[in-house]
């Protein structure tokens, strides 16, 4: 089996109090995940913490040394993110479990497996994509898969692509990298809604500018919505940009099922985001994929998704990548559309706002 899954039970030792959405529950979903997927055979191994020097390529020393200072201690950062007297050596075990992820898929750390085509999902918590450089938010304590992209270009990997589509904005990955050309973030998000970022003209800036690609959803947005500007957009822009590797911050909060926004993505919407994915990284980039985990706050849904996440990593290379980007118009039938059902006025409304914005850095808009 090709996709790898890296956790630890010990993300069950960041606590948070009572009623929080990022609970402890969440950590045994991933858990049992990971077991039932060893128990099939899939291979399942132990992160390590994050070095001082590791963070600190994404963030401020002294934003270090004050979540260092937690350390032993419950605390309150801001009115949704907390600390408990284990969550800084956990928080360092997340950003760890996505440098080991990477560090699989890239062939830095090699395993016994008779494939040369790896994918990894880290599945961690807490989740990463808002924090920011000296900043903890929105449950976030150090930036996991910001800590990921910089472990790559320390590599030498110089073409990495970010793909968030957890449903709120990853701002804290989006500035990381905001003027730099060698990562590509794209995200599709609610919008607005927290954490207030993410509108299509936040593009980047200085050399960075065109490889920041903001994709915002009103609230409702469903399957074929997204499925649409994946086919119009994003998958256009990935292939045009040739990452030699590509990173997801694999948020499931957007389902239908979930209590903290207004999306109405379905298991199975997820599963043909994932494919999309899946086939831009056969492409690309010899298939090199690691996904971390962001949002999903309905257990039993976050454990559907995750299953069906690790499903899709292991299936066979399809024979050939999604069909090119269709206009608004001519969506709604043919293959992927009819399974999932067509877009409402939200998909296209989207893609127009995105190609307005975007068409002058990308030939394939």
């Amino acid at each position: 089996m090709s996709a790898i899954v890296v956790t630890s039970d010990r993300f069950a030792d960041h606590l948070m109090p009572p009623g929080h959405s990022e609970r402890v529950e969440r950590a045994e979903v991933m858990q049992v995940v990971a077991s039932r997927w060893a128990e099939r055979g899939g291979r399942v191994i132990e992160p390590r913490s994050a070095t001082r020097e590791e963070v600190g390529r994404v963030h401020a020393s002294g934003y270090i040394d004050a979540i260092a200072a937690t350390a032993g201690r419950a605390t309150m950062l801001d009115p949704d993110t907390y600390t408990s007297p284990e969550s800084y050596d956990v928080a360092l075990l997340a950003a760890g479990a996505a440098i080991v992820a990477t560090d699989t898929v890239l062939g830095v750390r090699r395993l016994p497996l008779d494939t040369s085509r790896l994918r990894a999902f880290a599945l961690v918590r807490p989740p990463g994509h808002h924090a920011e450089r000296d900043r903890a938010m929105g449950f976030c304590l150090f930036n996991n898969i910001a800590v990921a992209a910089a472990q790559a270009l320390s590599l030498g990997i110089d073409r990495i692509a970010i793909v968030d589509y957890d449903v709120h904005h990853g701002n804290g990955t989006q500035w990381t990298f905001y003027e730099d050309p060698r990562v590509l973030y794209i995200s599709t998000h609610q919008y607005p809604f927290y954490p207030g970022t993410g509108a299509a003209g936040e593009a980047g800036a200085g050399s960075g500018e065109g490889f920041t690609v903001n994709v915002p959803l009103r609230a409702g947005a469903t399957d074929g919505d997204y499925d649409l500007v994946f086919r119009s957009v994003i998958v256009p822009v990935l292939h045009e940009f040739k990452p030699q590797l590509l990173l997801v911050s694999a948020g499931f909060d957007g389902h239908e099922r979930d209590p903290l926004a207004g999306m109405r993505l379905s298991t199975a919407g997820y599963a043909v985001l994932n494919r999309h994915l899946s086939a831009v990284a056969d492409a690309t980039c010899q298939g090199r994929m690691v996904l971390v985990l962001e949002g999903g706050y309905a257990l039993p849904t976050l454990a559907e998704c995750l299953e069906t996440t690790l499903e899709i990593l292991d299936e066979e290379r399809p024979s050939s990548p999604p069909s090119a980007a269709r206009a608004p118009e001519e969506v709604g039938g043919g293959e992927g559309a009819g399974a999932i059902g067509a877009p409402t006025d939200r998909g296209p409304e989207a893609v127009e706002l995105v190609r307005a914005v975007q068409k002058p850095y990308w030939r394939a808009l």
